[in-house]
């Protein structure tokens, strides 16, 4: 009899530290979500204020498709952060990157020289990559048998955020000026209070005991992440096209920067119902099934937007959105369903591989620009995301 309170005291948590639950936990998942749409807001000003950091700073558009590799360059130490992750509680690292991010990104418009605004956004990325590792093997410990639901409903807050993330930015520096803008950071900074109050007695941890390095999780995971890299690395195109250079494209064919602002928000927004609606229906019809049909969508949706305009071109990149923002939770669904012991650092790999792909990506695309105009950049990379239909069918079987 004595030996049992020591059990149930540990019962409150264990859902979230080290069991999973078998029902679907709707309110934390939320919750996450919403953590998840107040840092991705800051995350996303560096798109839509490209523009005028490339004016100011007098840049080509291969040191602005570096820009986005910078930020991103962080996520190389995912794995590792995610073997941490495995194995300790790293709950202060989602609350303290709202404000991180916040700070960072909210002075990149009185950056006085390029060295400058990369630093910034090196932090930014520092803080970008702690947060996104533990925060989705949490969500799926909370998702029951539903982590496609789960990632579903967690990615709604990203694309949510960068949805409304250009507006905001263009906002602000439309009232304030590109240097003046700053003050924006205090809502990440209050953001990140509100997250400490919210969840600072829930333990992010998912320690099950076993010790697996980062070459063990690989090894574990590597049936499923080889086919996820090559998909990666071919959509990487289409998502480097459109989430760096949508607004720089639209400002060059109609200049008009708030148009181009626009542009990118109904391209988030169009993603935000397909990454509600892709998880859910791979709960139900298969995760294979799903991303075949995305990726089949996305390269005709964006060859349809490059070759049209007005309201069939509008009609297009709503597509865009659409299917190719919505393979994003069924992946991460696929990595967490087969990531064994080590979720963390198997979700930490699956990041850092969409990094290596983005980032890789971004600058070659960046570069192609330069030589050919994004007009034809944008067929290319079309005609390109067709070549990661081919390995779907090698990811397993659900």
């Amino acid at each position: 009899m004595n030996a049992m309170p020591p059990k149930t005291t540990v019962s409150a948590h264990a859902a979230v530290d080290d069991r999973p639950v078998k029902s679907f936990q709707t309110g934390q998942v939320v919750s996450l979500s919403i953590c998840h749409f107040i840092h991705d807001v800051y995350s996303s000003f560096l798109a839509p204020l490209l523009p005028l950091l490339i004016k100011k700073l007098s840049l080509s558009l291969t040191e602005a498709g570096f820009l986005t590799t910078v930020m991103q360059l962080p996520a190389l130490l995912n794995p590792y952060l995610g073997t941490l992750a495995d194995r300790i509680s790293v709950r202060y690292f989602i609350i303290l990157a709202p404000g991180i991010t916040a700070v960072s990104m909210s002075l990149i418009g009185m950056a006085p020289s390029y060295g400058v605004l990369l630093i910034l956004l090196l932090i930014a990325g520092f803080s970008v990559a702690i947060f996104h590792v533990p925060a989705p093997v949490m969500v799926a410990r909370l998702s029951g048998s539903k982590k496609g639901r789960g990632m579903s409903f967690f990615m709604t807050g990203g694309e949510l955020a960068r949805s409304l993330g250009p507006l905001a930015a263009v906002g602000a520096v439309s009232l304030l000026g590109l240097e003046g803008f700053y003050p924006v950071m205090l809502v990440g900074i209050l953001a990140s209070l509100w997250l400490f109050l919210r969840f600072k007695d829930i333990p992010i941890r998912t320690d099950t005991g076993q010790r697996t390095s980062v070459l063990g999780t690989w090894r574990e995971m590597r049936h499923v992440l080889r086919p996820l890299s090559v998909i990666l690395f071919f959509r990487g195109f289409m998502h480097a096209s459109i989430t760096a250079f949508l607004p720089t494209f639209i400002n060059q064919q109609t200049g008009n920067l708030w148009l181009a602002g626009i542009g990118l928000t109904v391209f988030e927004a169009a993603g935000v119902a397909g990454v509600l609606t892709a998880g859910f229906l791979s709960d139900m019809f298969g995760r294979r099934r799903i991303l075949l049909i995305s990726l089949l969508g996305a390269p005709a949706s964006l060859f349809l937007f490059t070759a049209t305009g007005g309201w069939i071109g509008l009609a297009a990149l709503i597509l865009v959105g659409f299917t190719l923002l919505s393979t994003t939770p069924v992946m991460l669904a696929l990595v967490q369903e087969h990531a064994g012991s080590s979720p963390s650092a198997a979700n930490g790999f699956f990041f850092m591989i969409s990094f290596i792909a983005r980032s890789a990506v971004v600058v070659v695309v960046g570069f192609v620009g330069d030589q050919i105009g994004l007009k034809s950049t944008y067929f290319v990379s079309a005609f390109l995301g067709l070549a990661a239909v081919p390995f779907v069918l090698k990811l397993p079987r659900e």
